[in-house]
């Protein structure tokens, strides 16, 4: 019998957003595999080219591709399932499915902290974010990371010390250990029941476009994100940037103002990351964390007008100017500079050099 989420994930050309506007449409996978070409074409968003290819891949053996997927130790999670974490199922641009190799806990239920940060790292870095994840695991909450070299591997090494959980998010299948210097990393979270997770399909080899997305699945499993070095244009403050925007918690560690490493770090804490000078006060700190969130999330969606909601959501923490809020929110400019100085009155967003703007963490 066909896995019809399988064969929705494996359909070439069709990307997430458009599975995600399939299912919204139609409900399942199921339900999507019977619509006709016409019935496809109607559902927004989709394409004559994604419905070819839609309806080009009912051809396709995807019985053999599942069984064989299995017999790799590969576990396949869809959004349809119950074992899909339910953390990560509500985060925007949600994916559909996940590949899982190793142990993905029945329930995502504990407390999880992503610690990402530079792949060229200082021994210094490295070794803060092993102590950091060292200290996350002997709390018995959990560690997930991307295995990229430097800050990730060290938080993954820190937590496998300790022997608790870490999970590590791949912008490639599951199946490839990349980059390959983490050989032992990948094989010991495996060996010590730890995941290791994709929304890739096995055999898709590591490529740039892919890593950015799979920073938000990064931020998407934790309750908080750490950020350990990174530059200013470090890919580390993405996942950063999806925390925000997913409503978690975010940290910084502080470093020297001539260090390019620690610019990134730095911005962050300017822009009201929370600090982490002693790693105990950090671990007493983020306890709390989840009550006092909840409240300032709803405190913040009552201070806020209908246009200040819409202005604030197209906000990062990379500056904006105001063309590009312009282009994403159809408000005229007069009525735009007029919502800014409201946000800005309020305390929500920085201007941080004429017409651009970051929001306030």
């Amino acid at each position: 019998m066909i896995n019809y989420a399988y064969w929705l994930s494996n359909i070439p050309e069709v990307g997430i957003r458009t599975r995600n506007r399939l299912i919204a449409a139609a409900g399942s996978a199921r339900e999507i595999y019977g619509l006709t070409e016409k019935q496809l074409l109607l559902i927004p968003g989709v394409t004559e080219k994604h419905a070819a290819r839609i309806l080009e891949s009912r051809k396709k053996d995807y019985d053999a591709m599942f069984e064989g997927m299995i017999e790799q130790g590969i576990w396949f999670l869809s959004r349809e399932e119950q074992l899909f974490p339910e953390r990560l199922a509500t985060i925007p641009d949600a994916p559909y499915s996940i590949y899982v190799k190793g142990n993905m806990p029945a329930e995502w239920n504990k407390k999880t902290v992503a610690i990402v940060g530079a792949r060229r790292c200082s021994a210094y870095g490295r070794s803060v974010a092993e102590k950091i994840a060292g200290k996350i695991a002997e709390s018995g909450a959990w560690v997930v990371s991307g295995m990229a070299s430097g800050v990730d591997g060290g938080g993954h090494a820190g937590a496998l010390e300790k022997n608790g959980y870490t999970c590590a998010v791949l912008g490639c299948g599951v199946d490839i250990c990349y980059p390959r210097s983490n050989i032992r990393i990948y094989q010991e979270i495996l060996e010590k029941n730890g995941a290791v997770i994709s929304e890739y399909p096995p055999g898709t080899n590591p490529s740039a476009p892919l890593f950015p997305a799979r920073n938000r699945i990064i931020a998407g499993l934790a309750d908080v994100v750490v950020v350990v070095e990174a530059k200013i244009k470090s890919g580390s403050l993405i996942t950063a940037d999806y925390a925000l925007e997913q409503g978690r918690d975010i940290y910084a560690v502080p470093g020297r103002i001539y260090d390019a490493l620690s610019g990134g770090c730095n911005n962050l804490i300017r822009q009201g990351a929370g600090i982490i000078s002693d790693v105990d006060e950090f671990l007493k700190e983020i306890e709390l964390q989840g009550e006092i969130n909840t409240g300032e999330d709803n405190l913040k969606n009552l201070l806020l007008e209908k246009d200040e909601r819409l202005v604030y959501s197209c906000l990062s923490l990379r500056p904006k100017n105001v063309g590009e809020l312009l282009e994403k929110t159809g408000i005229l400019v007069p009525d735009i500079m007029d919502v800014l100085a409201r946000l800005l009155q309020k305390g929500f967003i920085t201007e941080t050099v004429k017409n651009y703007y970051i929001r306030k963490i």
